[in-house]
């Protein structure tokens, strides 16, 4: 009974995928073959790989031993790809939580990712995207905060006699001495 669709490829796939002891140990196996006499292109095929892999291979066992044949973490180190190096991010993590926006002479009042980005700019001239100093933000532990729309201490009897009978006089004095009512 011929296999069923896309059951030949998920063969494929994983016979392909090995683990990294598996990886090391087929380095072996290639350098022991080479160290027997075998040419690159004679162990290729046994070990699974092309012959300028196996000639890579070879190259480091020659230049480090057994230990250059060691397989490393997956992936890009630890922190590349970062636009910002650890003091950077230190410095205006710092800054962050020392100083507010307008202290700084930007014009925000609360550190939004916008108000980060100028900072990031104007500290070190780099233009970073939005979604970017999101990651960072939430990397140093800051969370997204929203504001409530309406205060829960709020009093709406209080608020409205205020506004109906308080701020109509502190208006009339402040217009009577010639002064403004700023909010």
């Amino acid at each position: 009974m011929p296999p069923a669709v896309g059951e030949d490829k998920m063969k494929l796939k994983d016979a392909r995928t090995i683990t990294p002891d598996q990886l090391y140990e087929r380095r072996k196996q290639a350098v022991a073959l080479f160290k027997k006499g075998m040419s690159r292109i004679e162990i290729a095929p046994i070990v699974g790989v092309g012959r300028n892999k196996v000639g890579e291979w070879i190259s480091k066992w020659q230049e480090g031993g057994m230990k250059a044949l060691k397989v490393g973490k997956p992936g890009a180190p630890k922190g590349s790809g970062q636009r910002l190096n650890e003091f950077e991010q230190e410095r205006i993590r710092k800054i962050l939580i020392k100083e507010i926006p307008e202290q700084l002479k930007l014009p925000f009042a609360l550190w939004t990712r916008e108000a980060v980005g100028q900072l990031i700019k104007q500290t070190y001239g780099m233009n970073m995207p939005i979604r970017t100093i999101g990651h960072y933000l939430k990397r140093w532990g800051f969370t997204p905060q929203k504001p409530v729309r309406q205060a829960y201490e709020r009093c709406g009897k209080k608020v409205k006699k205020w506004i109906d009978e308080e701020y109509p006089a502190l208006a009339k004095r402040a217009k009577a001495e010639g002064g403004e009512v700023h909010w």
